[in-house]
């Protein structure tokens, strides 16, 4: 900022604009509205020393805004009475009507452009000025010293404000106050905001005048034609004579929607319209000239004189200001449809009562007015029902892009002829942009046809300081641009993409900020292009407004996205990266998220020892984050447990504890607390052992596995359905099952059976079909289970585990039982030797004698027998020493003078893994060596 001689503002700023610099090197230190009208002023080629303006005599001192204003505009001047104030009246087009002075003599000093009506102030011809700017931005404006274009303003302030027709909206003139900057002052905004209100409000009672001297001659001819005839002869009544009771709040809605459709057609018509209670009125329009030669429409209201009711009241004999129903035609109706007629040419006469079609009809006035307020009212109601029907259309999702689409399949055809919407795309990601004008992307291009050229949908869009889009994300408002030809700000922006665009008719703009909760999401842009009527400020507070619907629906989604996609990732980084290294089964598997949210769906795969293997599909109850966090823990409790060696239904009894526990920790037991919903979860546990082929399984609340044998019989195993985790104190039971070699084992969650779209039987059926192909593959059997049973949209996860069994050979098996006698250790060593030699281990002789000779010397001493003793030749080599006896051997450091308590601890130097696990009757202790270190 900074001043020079008597102008103040931007002017540094300002000056090395004008000396070519680009819009980029002044931004931030200008404000938006300025600098994009420097720029058109620049794009226009106006020349900020010019001095001269248009002047016209083409408009009317005395005409209808004149009229309105003169009163305020008195009372300005006599507010500023003494005062270096110039107080202008403009009309649409930026032409100056009236002008007012603080101090009268202000009229000699000043230049004829500053002090003459007729001189035409717009931004096309003016440049940057405040008269000019409000109508380009069609708000209030100020604009202080350097930021007016013109050198001859700079040493001026103003104050501008658009004054616009209260019923249609449109901006019919503005009123600006110019003072020397040294005089500006905030409540010169209140002041002025409320001058042009009260100039609006003497417009409006202006239309107010015009409508009571139609009503004032429609009336008169009709006691003409009373006086004329001698009788009442359907002289009009008031709707509650007519009826003989008030009608009911629908009925008065319907007919006065009717009779406002009847005034905007401006033609003699007639529509029958049925009311409650099985009463049928005809209405009526006549057109009616006042005596000040307004034309305006009349609707009168048709009764059969036998219809229901009593003879109507007398009538009266005063002249009402309003007419005799209350109705007005500026309220706006709700929807119908009835059927239009017009009448014949000898029905319809300026007087009520004349009408050949009406004898025998009792009248009753419902409304009077212009044409074209019945337009507005009828544009009004079209706009509410495209509202109303935005909050139906727009948000049936929680997609980003589809919400935006939604927007846009809204407003076209009845707001615009064609919608595009950027998004940055962070958006689209669930996440807020941190610099959205540099990030934006095309989302959706629609139309009333595809053959017009905008920018394609997935395209970067690259905005000028000075395009409309710039200005509406820079202050957050909407902007119009009536008509793109002479939007030079938009056309700059890309000439050629402009041209085209004009080629194809496009004509009018409005570009609206998504806006939600203090973010910006984005920008939608309405064009026009058949309608050959520019869109105006009601349509801009149409698309503000849908806008603002879309936005908060946008917003929803992308915030259930971030969710999602948090949730997604959650619970990948929870679900096991890589299957574990086993012989026990071939294994594939597949993880498919929900379309409307991630569940708590997981499996799992866990070697155990003497070579079983543990599989797991679990499924948390409930979505989200939560659920996800929930599954994983509970996926590692069942990982500790299942490192225990519990059988299936003790490990599932201790996850229902646990369950039991979260569901307390979460509020369950304290309503004041609140719970999140997530009460349980289903689960499946099986143990495969190859070297017995039998598998044990317990499951809690989960569908149950299906089976495939190798022949392609397929079984759904009849297992113990058990209560879901979760609600304490239920028992559990486990299963064995004697499975064939290379049999499939086929684990799910719900979400791969249960769609509202099908019953779960048939999805059962589909699934049995698709397994009973033995010779599949794990990988090629879960691919096809999703392609023919998954539904094609999930509601809920979907977590799939084939696992094909495989069986430990024999000789791979060396097995020795002896009674507990110490003398019989050696005999074992001695065995044991040997059989390693015939498989090839005979490295591996020296540490699995030393492995053998402890384990076995501990059973004999600690435990009961029987004992035995196997060996398994698998990945590793596996010693196992069992014994009757259910007391665990518990590792210790002996002290240097203890003689005992060192043998574990050698087997654990030994072996690269040792435990013990408990049977039904007794334990087994094992050890497990690497081949290669053994």
């Amino acid at each position: 900022m900074g001043v020079v001689g008597d102008r103040i503002g931007p002017v540094r700023s300002r000056d090395r604009f004008l000396h070519g610099e680009s819009v980029e090197s002044v931004e931030g230190s200008v404000r938006s509205p300025i600098l994009s009208s420097w720029e058109r002023s620049r794009l226009l080629g106006l020349s900020p020393d010019q001095s001269e303006l248009p002047f016209t005599q083409d408009f009317d001192p005395e005409g209808p805004l004149v009229r309105a204003a003169g009163p305020v505009l008195d009372r300005l001047q006599s507010i500023f009475a003494g005062s270096q104030m110039n107080i202008c009246l403009a009309d649409g087009r930026g032409t100056v009507l009236e002008r007012r002075f603080g101090e009268k003599s202000m009229v000699s000093r000043l230049a004829a452009i500053q002090s003459v009506p007729g001189f035409v102030f717009a931004e096309q011809v003016a440049g940057t000025n405040g008269i000019g700017l409000t109508l380009a931005e069609r708000r209030l404006c100020q604009v202080y010293g350097a930021e007016h274009f013109a050198e001859r303003s700079q040493s001026s302030a103003c104050t501008a404000i658009p004054v616009r027709d209260q019923l249609s909206g449109h901006i019919e003139g503005v009123l600006c106050l110019g003072y020397p900057y040294t005089d500006a002052d905030p409540a010169l905004i209140p002041l002025v905001r409320r001058a042009a209100e009260a100039i609006e409000r003497r417009l409006m009672d202006q239309s107010s005048a015009r409508e009571r001297g139609l009503l004032q001659a429609y009336l008169d001819a009709g006691s003409r034609a009373r006086t004329s005839e001698g009788a009442r002869n359907g002289y009009p009544v008031g709707m509650e004579e007519l009826f003989q009771s008030d009608l009911d709040q629908s009925d008065q809605m319907l007919l006065k929607q009717k009779a406002t459709e009847l005034m905007s057609s401006a033609q003699r018509a007639a529509a029958e319209v049925s009311l409650s209670h099985d009463r049928q009125v005809t209405l009526v329009s006549r057109p009616v000239t006042s005596l000040s030669g307004v034309e305006g429409v009349v609707i009168e209201a048709l009764l059969p004189e036998d219809s229901e009711r009593h003879a109507p009241a007398p009538t009266p004999t005063h002249t009402p200001a309003v007419p005799p129903s209350g109705l007005h035609p500026r309220v706006t109706p709700g929807p119908t449809t009835t059927t239009v007629r017009t009448p014949g040419a000898t029905g319809a006469t300026d007087a009520p009562g004349s009408d050949e079609s009406a004898s025998g009809m009792v009248r009753g006035l419902v409304l009077v007015g212009e044409p074209e307020v019945g337009k507005y009212a009828v544009a009004a109601r079209r706009r509410l029902e495209l509202l109303a029907e935005a909050s139906n259309r727009i948000g049936t999702t929680l997609d980003v892009s589809r919400t935006a689409r939604e927007l846009a399949e809204t407003a076209v055809p009845r707001l615009a002829d064609f919608v595009t919407i950027d998004l940055p795309e962070a958006v689209l990601r669930g996440e807020e942009a941190p610099n959205p004008t540099t990030e934006m992307h095309r989302t959706v291009v629609h139309g009333i046809r595809e053959d017009c050229p905008f920018y394609p949908v997935g395209s970067h869009i690259t905005l000028r300081p000075t395009t409309p889009h710039m200005r509406c994300l820079a202050t957050g408002q909407p902007v119009l641009e009536p008509d793109l030809k002479a939007a030079f700000g938009w056309i700059a922006q890309d000439p050629e993409h402009a041209e085209l665009l004009l080629s194809h008719n496009v004509h009018s703009l409005i570009t609206v900020p998504l806006l939600a909760r203090g973010v910006l999401l984005g920008i939608a842009s309405f064009y026009r292009s058949q309608d050959p009527a520019p869109y105006g400020d009601d349509d801009r507070s149409l698309a503000q407004e849908l806008a603002a619907r879309a936005a908060l629906c946008i917003d929803n989604a992308r915030r259930y996205t971030r969710e999602h996609t948090l949730a997604l990732a959650l619970q990948r980084s929870l679900l096991p990266r890589g299957l574990p290294e086993q012989g026990a089964v071939e294994v594939a598997h597949r993880y498919l998220p929900a379309e409307c949210g991630v569940g708590g769906d997981w499996f799992d795969v866990i070697p155990l020892s003497g070579t079983r293997v543990a599989l797991l599909v679990g499924d948390v109850v409930g979505h989200g984050l939560h659920a996800a966090a929930t599954m994983g823990r509970l996926r590692t409790a069942a990982r500790n447990f299942a490192e225990l060696e519990l059988a299936p239904d003790e490990l599932l009894t201790h996850l229902d504890n646990l369950m039991v526990r979260l569901d307390r920790e979460e509020g369950g037991d304290n309503p004041a607390v609140g719970s999140t919903g997530i009460v349980g979860a289903t689960f499946l546990y099986a143990i495969y052992d190859p070297t017995t082929q039998l598998c044990t399984m317990a499951r809690a609340g989960h569908p149950p596995p299906a089976l495939v044998r190798p022949d392609g019989t397929v079984t759904l195993l009849d297992l113990p359905a058990g209560p879901p985790l979760g609600l304490g104190g239920l028992p559990f039971e486990s299963v064995e099952i004697q499975l064939p070699e290379h049999s499939q084992l086929v684990l799910y969650t719900d979400g791969l059976i249960e769609d509202r779209h099908r019953d779960i039987d048939v999805a059962l059926d589909a699934l049995s079909r698709v397994l009973a192909h033995p010779d599949r593959a794990p990988e090629e059997t879960c691919q096809a289970v999703l392609d023919a049973v998954a539904p094609e949209h999930p509601g809920d996860d979907i977590a799939l585990l084939v696992a094909r069994t495989n069986a430990l050979p024999p000789d791979r098996i060396a097995t020795w039982d002896l009674p507990a006698d110490p003398a019989l250790v050696s005999d074992v060593r001695a065995g044991a030797m040997g059989q390693l030699s015939r498989w090839g281990l005979d490295e591996s002789a020296f540490a699995t004698e030393l492995l053998l000779s402890e384990l076995v010397t501990n059973a004999v001493r600690y435990g009961t027998g029987p004992i035995r003793v196997r060996l398994i030749h698998d990945r590793t080599l596996i010693c196992e020493v069992y014994d009757a006896s259910s007391t665990a051997p518990r590792m210790r450091h002996a002290a240097i003078t203890d003689e005992g308590g060192r043998g574990l601890f050698l087997v654990a130097q030994l072996a690269q893994a040792w435990g013990t696990r408990y049977t039904t009757d007794g334990k087994v202790i094992w050890a497990e060596c690497a081949l290669e270190a053994a």
